[in-house]
């Protein structure tokens, strides 16, 4: 959904195609449990990403430079470690960039995000705040924020955060999605009532306004994944869409209690690489979640795998 900088990985083009020709491989049965599923190895980091860390660890390093404009430096490079996966050197950096500049909103909104992943709430809320202090109009602020909420367990406060997200662009699926998501914690009838309206809306060039019609019932798995592979131009695309679907697939499956095919999915996503996603960083941490759950009660179908 939302990046920096895209990493490329192996082609699983083929495979995908296979799979989905293939009734004996579909992606999951009707009795919750994935089928065979066939992977690709991932890519190695991005060469270009890791060149240019090396080329700002020598400017910071051998340059003098004013406070500002090295701020502005330890963020990108901790945006750059972010897109190749050392989340420890990013937030190390950014933690580096509000010292020498405390009004940076976008090392705010950075930290923010680390702050989520790490279900550190307080923080992230706090983070974000100042961040939309410092810059009211930092749009994905709001999303970021209301991510952070719905984690958090502030469904209401997050269904605030996505509908100024949302208002500002309506035709966009991702949005759609995440203020259904937040809005199923409080009224899931209801939520799908919205999500119908929203429906209305959205860009039909945008595949993952396909997405949107799984959640309504309105395709199958199947279907979304056909959708997923017609028209992909290059391997990036295809896993930047992979990243994507196997995600709210997760998503999906865990809000009907399949907790083990949900688990899987996030898996996939993760697999992926695709780091600096939205759908990538929140996959480990539905990982965690599932597993806090995992004493629940459940049937042998929807173990965690």
């Amino acid at each position: 959904m939302i990046m920096y900088i895209r990493i490329a990985v192996l082609s699983i083009f083929s495979i995908l195609c296979v799979s989905c020709a293939n009734t004996s491989s579909t992606l999951a049965d009707g009795s919750g449990q994935m089928g065979n599923l066939l992977l690709a190895e991932p890519a190695p980091m991005n060469q270009r990403s890791q060149l240019a860390i090396a080329r700002y660890s020598h400017i910071l390093g051998s340059t003098e430079i004013e406070n500002e404009q090295r701020a502005q430096l330890l963020h990108q490079r901790g945006v750059l470690y972010d897109s190749v996966g050392l989340s420890g050197l990013a937030q190390y950096d950014f933690n580096q960039a509000l010292r020498l500049k405390p009004d940076l909103a976008e090392a705010y909104n950075s930290m923010g995000v680390h702050y989520t992943q790490q279900m550190d709430f307080i923080q992230a809320y706090e983070a974000f705040d100042a961040s939309l202090d410092i810059n009211p109009t930092m749009e994905f602020a709001f999303l970021n924020r209301g991510i952070a909420l719905y984690y958090g367990g502030r469904p209401d406060l997050a269904v605030e955060d996505f509908g100024k997200f949302y208002s500002k662009d309506a035709t966009d699926p991702y949005r759609a999605i995440w203020s259904y998501l937040a809005a199923s914690e409080l009224d899931s009838a209801q939520a799908l009532l919205e999500l119908t309206a929203l429906r209305k809306n959205l860009n039909e060039q945008n595949w993952a306004t396909q997405i949107v019609d799984l959640y309504l019932g309105k395709i199958t798995e199947n279907q979304l994944l056909s959708v997923l592979i017609g028209g992909v131009e290059s391997q990036q695309q295809l896993t930047d869409r992979l990243c994507e679907a196997y995600f709210y697939l997760g998503k999906y499956h865990a809000a009907r209690g399949n907790r083990g095919v949900a688990s899987n999915y996030f898996k996939l996503a993760l697999s992926t690489n695709v780091f600096e996603y939205v759908e990538h960083r929140y996959a480990r941490l539905e990982l965690s979640l599932l597993r806090e759950n995992a004493d629940s009660p459940e049937t042998e179908s929807t173990k965690i795998q």
